[in-house]
C-alpha cells in the first residue's frame, strides 16, 4: 500500500509478484519433500551386524559428511547414545531411521529447525502418522497463503479502481493527481480504444 501512495504502481507489482514467485517456490519444494518421502519407511532398519553404526559408518550410508551428523545433533535433529568407554556417537536403529529422514527432509529444503520438530513428533508418535500430518500441515498453510495473496490482491485492485474514478481521493498527493490529469493511467485499458 506504500507504493501504491507513493504513485509507484509497478514497485507494488513487483512485491506481489516476488510474494507469488516465493510461494511457488515453496510449493515446489513441499512437493519435492514429498516425492522424497513418499516411499521412506518410518520403521528403524535392522542393525548392521547387530551393532550401532559409528558417526563414519552412517555418514557413508547416507553419503553425507561426518560434520553433518554433528551438526544435526548439535540441532537437535539427532540424538545419538554414547558409547561409555569411549564417548564415541553409536547410532542405532531409531537414530538411523531419523538420519534418513532427516537427509531427505533437508534435500527438499526443510529448515533444521522444522527437520528437528518433524522428528520430534515422529519419535512421540512412533509412526509414520507426524509425516502425513506434518506434509498435510504444510499444504494446508500453502493453501491458506496463496489464498491471502489473491484477497489481497483482489482488495488492491479494488482499491486502485477505486482511484482511477474522476474525483476520487489521491493519496498521493499532487503528484498523482497532476499524472492522472495528464491522462497517463496507471492500469491498461482493459478494452482497446475504438479505431
Amino acid at each position: 500500500m506504500r507504493a501504491v501512495h507513493r504513485d509507484d504502481a509497478d514497485a507494488a507489482y513487483r512485491l506481489i509478484d516476488a510474494a507469488h514467485v516465493a510461494l511457488l517456490a515453496e510449493r515446489d519444494t513441499r512437493a519435492g519433500v514429498a516425492a522424497a518421502l513418499n516411499g521412506l519407511t518410518t520403521t528403524p532398519p535392522r542393525p548392521i551386524d547387530g551393532r550401532p553404526l559409528t558417526v563414519g559408518e552412517l555418514a557413508r550410508r547416507l553419503g553425507v559428511h561426518p560434520a553433518t551428523l554433528r551438526a544435526w545433533e548439535a540441532r537437535g535433529i539427532l540424538h545419538p547414545e554414547r558409547d561409555r568407554a569411549t564417548g564415541y556417537r553409536r547410532y542405532g536403529p531409531d537414530c538411523v531411521r531419523d538420519a534418513e529422514i532427516a537427509r531427505q527432509l533437508r534435500r527438499g529444503g526443510c529448515p533444521p529447525a522444522q527437520v528437528a520438530r518433524f522428528l520430534d513428533s515422529l519419535r512421540e508418535a512412533g509412526g509414520g502418522e507426524p509425516l502425513a500430518v506434518f506434509l498435510r500441515s504444510w499444504q494446508d498453510r500453502l493453501t491458506a497463503r496463496s489464498r491471502d495473496l489473491l484477497a489481497g490482491a483482489s482488495m488492491l485492485d479494488g482499491y486502485l479502481v477505486m482511484l482511477e474514478q474522476p474525483g476520487a481521493a489521491n493519496p498521493a498527493g499532487a503528484a498523482g493527481a497532476a499524472t492522472k490529469q495528464a491522462g497517463d493511467s496507471r492500469r491498461p485499458p482493459l478494452d482497446p480504444p475504438p479505431s
